[in-house]
């Protein structure tokens, strides 16, 4: 590494970046996913990750960058390198700064691999990019790749069109009821918006993280992380938590009481949630992935269409690649599912390491 904490790759140069407003005017300027922005990062390493923005330029002008997570993992396997929904870069200089940061990794950190999940339709130029720096597709997917994206450059008439019938039924309804749509704009409006979080993974029987992540993320990303709430009086009944860079808004979380349930808020929640991105400037709305449940099914209702994004791409980076590939299932799961299996990995990694020995 020299004096000037660069390193060559080719023609290309990755500098480190420590100043938020360098690195989220680079993000907004190169249309870049918003978590890709230094908030979103902040509130990773406060919870297990650590953090590096790597910047690449070519002779004076920059090609983009990245914001790399590193997951620690048990000797001598160092880490794991995600890169999540980016990087930041036109499709078509994908190749020389994801070449760029991988030699950048590889000298610096030492991780075992990087996992890059960009926000590029599958089949583009990004992918093809993706495929010349050598990286390979995986299918252990943290950030789902099948979507719906919303074109908010339309008109508010034609979103309402692309709805089914009865869900511009039940926005309309909404619109015309007692219940106020507004941001949340106060700490103890947070408090109700987590309340709220509880009672429906409760409900639904999903996991959440501790309410210190979501107020860590109200803290960190502030004016680029907005919650839209349908409030009935004082009290907020329906919820939607956005991350929103310059040009895209990104569904985080959502949620709805019982008294919201039986108002239906949830679709006059969403509809409230477009438009207010809308006036921000965003042009498109990630309603962030779609499976086969009944989350998705509620989605779909407020489009026809889907979106499928390039997915998740993996490139070794290390000689003990092998030994994570198949003896840390668990661990790489961990980028989704938290520390705790992160550990049950590192348990599996040593047994692995351990069969690999002379005489074991």
């Amino acid at each position: 590494m020299t004096p000037e904490s660069q390193l060559r790759a080719g023609a290309a140069t990755v500098r480190p970046c420590t100043d938020r407003g360098e690195w989220d005017g680079l993000v907004n300027e190169r249309g870049g996913h918003p978590l890709q922005l230094w908030g979103w990062g902040e509130v990773k390493a406060a919870h297990h990750w650590r953090v590096e923005r790597l910047i690449v330029d070519d002779d004076g002008t920059s090609l983009g960058g990245a914001q790399v997570l590193y997951r620690g993992l048990p000797w001598p396997l160092k880490s794991l390198a995600y890169i999540s929904r980016g990087p930041v870069c036109a499709p078509e200089d994908a190749a020389r700064v994801l070449d760029a940061v991988a030699r950048h990794i590889r000298s610096t950190r030492g991780s075992v691999a990087l996992v890059a999940e960009p926000d590029w339709d599958a089949g583009s130029a990004g992918e093809r990019g993706l495929e010349a720096a050598g990286f390979q597709r995986t299918e252990s997917t943290i950030l789902i790749a099948r979507t719906l994206i919303l074109d908010l450059q339309q008109g508010e008439d034609e979103l309402m069109a692309a709805m089914s019938r009865t869900t511009r039924a039940n926005v309309r309804k909404n619109l015309k009821s007692q219940l106020e749509f507004r941001k949340v704009a106060s700490e103890a409006e947070l408090e109700q918006i987590l309340a709220i979080y509880r009672e429906t993974a409760r409900r639904a029987g999903f996991g959440i993280h501790s309410d210190a992540y979501y107020r860590d993320i109200w803290r960190f990303l502030g004016d680029d992380s907005p919650i839209v709430a349908a409030f009935d009086g004082d009290q907020a009944v329906a919820f939607v938590w956005i991350a929103k860079s310059a040009g895209t808004a990104f569904e985080l979380y959502g949620g709805v009481s019982e008294a919201g349930q039986k108002a239906r808020a949830n679709y006059g929640v969403k509809w409230a949630a477009f438009t207010s991105m809308k006036a921000d400037g965003c042009a498109r709305y990630d309603l962030n992935g779609l499976l086969n449940d009944g989350i998705s099914d509620f989605k779909k209702q407020f489009a026809q269409h889907e979106n499928l994004l390039t997915g998740t791409w993996e490139l070794p980076l290390s000689p003990l690649y092998p030994v994570y590939s198949t003896g840390m299932p668990i661990a790489r799961r961990a980028l989704q599912r938290g520390r705790s299996l992160a550990k049950a990995g590192a348990r599996q990694a040593k047994d692995a390491l351990k069969r690999l020995r002379p005489g074991a």
